[in-house]
């Protein structure tokens, strides 16, 4: 009796089992071409999945890209904003301060006109009529000045928040509906 070596064993016994079990080497080939068909449809539907996350993923930075944009360029209208209601209020208090101005030297004019009638009067019930009109007119023209500075203040200030308050309703119009 002769010694057959594991792989003449083997062999010999898979030439036995084959035709028992139907594996053959079709059967093998078979087998292994549907699992390399199966890798190469594994291998397809992941590529198109990476395909799908990439373009997924490119989406989302290009949203994310836009919406920095939009708030840079709505921070940049906000400042600009500021920068004109900063302007709008520094012309208007030059106006009110020369509007104070010219009331001070109107009001300083009277009073210096009185006060030179007063160096002329001749009775004190005089002295007193022209003290009492001085004082009647500097308590009308007051009046009067200080309802014109208030109206004009109000309105300043109107002005000063015109922008600030465009930006705020435009910022609620943009932000708050929905995405």
């Amino acid at each position: 009796m002769a010694i057959k070596t594991k792989a003449e064993s083997v062999g010999g016994l898979a030439e036995d089992v084959a035709p028992v079990t139907g594996f053959g080497a079709e059967t093998n080939l078979k087998g292994i071409e549907q699992t390399v068909a199966t890798l190469k449809d594994g291998m397809t539907q992941a590529a198109a999945g990476i395909e799908k996350t990439q373009a997924r993923v490119k989406e989302g930075m290009e949203k994310a890209m836009k919406t920095a944009e939009e708030f840079v360029t709505f921070g940049q209208g906000n400042l600009e904003a500021v920068v004109k209601s900063g302007q709008i209020l520094a012309a208007g208090m030059q106006d009110l301060s020369k509007q104070f101005a010219a009331t001070a030297q109107a009001s300083f004019e009277e009073s210096m006109a009185t006060f030179k009638a007063l160096t002329t009067v001749k009775s004190l019930k005089e002295a007193i009529d022209l003290q009492t009109g001085l004082t009647r007119t500097a308590i009308e023209k007051s009046l009067a000045e200080s309802g014109k500075l208030t109206d004009a203040s109000v309105k300043l200030t109107e002005q000063v928040m015109a922008p600030i308050t465009a930006r705020v309703t435009m910022a609620v119009e943009k932000f708050a509906k929905p995405v």
